[in-house]
């Protein structure tokens, strides 16, 4: 069992910044990759930036590379989205996920992932 939290999300204006972090607790040790997926009002959840943990590979989806950086922490069980240049289109909850042990398949498919953050909320005004 893993337990994922979320903070760092709020409001801020286009071009402004925001740093998420995700708390893991429980199994950590068993933790394959993790993830950063959004989801919008109205639209389905897509995967932002994906970090293997056993090897530090990270992953973006296009629309945010070279503004968004994840990383993480091991000796503090927390992983980090950093977000620069924000953009209104940017604006999502933000949920954090964690994939115990490898599997196939893409990682940016939310069905690939075990465990789920609550989510915490970005807005970006224009």
């Amino acid at each position: 069992q893993v337990q994922l939290m979320e903070s760092g999300g709020g409001s801020v204006q286009a071009g402004g910044s925001l740093r998420l972090s995700c708390l893991a607790s429980g199994d950590t040790d068993r933790i394959y990759r993790m993830g950063w997926f959004r989801q919008a009002t109205g639209k389905e959840r897509e995967g932002v930036a994906i970090i293997v943990t056993t090897r530090g590979a990270t992953y973006y989806v296009d629309s945010v590379k070279g503004r968004f950086t994840i990383s993480r922490d091991n000796a503090k069980n927390t992983m980090y989205l950093q977000m620069n240049s924000l953009k209104p289109e940017d604006a999502a909850m933000y949920y954090c996920a964690a994939r115990l042990g490898y599997i196939g398949g893409s990682h940016w498919s939310p069905a690939t992932y075990d465990y789920w953050g609550q989510g915490t909320q970005v807005t970006v005004s224009p």
